[in-house]
């Protein structure tokens, strides 16, 4: 790999570990032209099936979007980032699961849904609002009574550890 600072042609890898739950190598290099140090991250490149729009359109599957729909939902919030990111790679995992070429937005949306519930009920309202196209207050109401029936009683899952 190139050194980013000089440009050198071979840098030397001097520490090497697992990071994002073993999903990621985190590789710290070194330049034996400028002595330079900086990081890298290796994962594998993993393609994701394409979105239909519910016009019917279709695009690429964009993880920033993603990222950007999920931190406005959370915008304010006392959530932390590695908690969002964590959201991000399981809505993106349990998509390659389906193992499908293309996949709805509609899906996207639920698994969206599906994540804030776990990271803070007020988020998921504030999505479930916009996505569902509340009309009124009754529309949110229906929304937090169908919430509460479903409280997972030990606290849900894995995305409610404040790691």
């Amino acid at each position: 790999m190139h050194c980013p600072f000089c440009a050198y042609a071979d840098t030397r890898v001097v520490d090497s570990r697992l990071a994002d739950d073993g999903g990621s190598v985190r590789r710290r290099r070194e330049c034996p032209q400028c002595g330079q140090r900086f990081t890298t991250f290796e994962r594998a490149e993993l393609a994701l099936p394409v979105v239909v729009k519910t016009d019917g359109r279709r695009e690429s599957f964009n993880e920033e979007k993603l990222q950007r729909g999920l931190t406005r939902a959370l915008s304010k919030r006392p959530v932390a980032t590695a908690r969002v990111d964590a959201a991000v790679r399981m809505i993106q995992r349990r998509i390659r699961e389906r193992g499908e070429r293309e996949i709805p937005a509609r899906l996207i949306g639920e698994l969206v849904m599906e994540a804030l519930r776990d990271l803070d009920p007020v988020a998921y309202v504030r999505f479930a609002s916009v996505y569902r196209r509340f009309e009124d207050v009754d529309a949110f109401s229906v929304e937090i009574a169908r919430m509460k029936e479903a409280e997972v009683p030990d606290g849900g899952d894995d995305l409610n550890r404040g790691d």
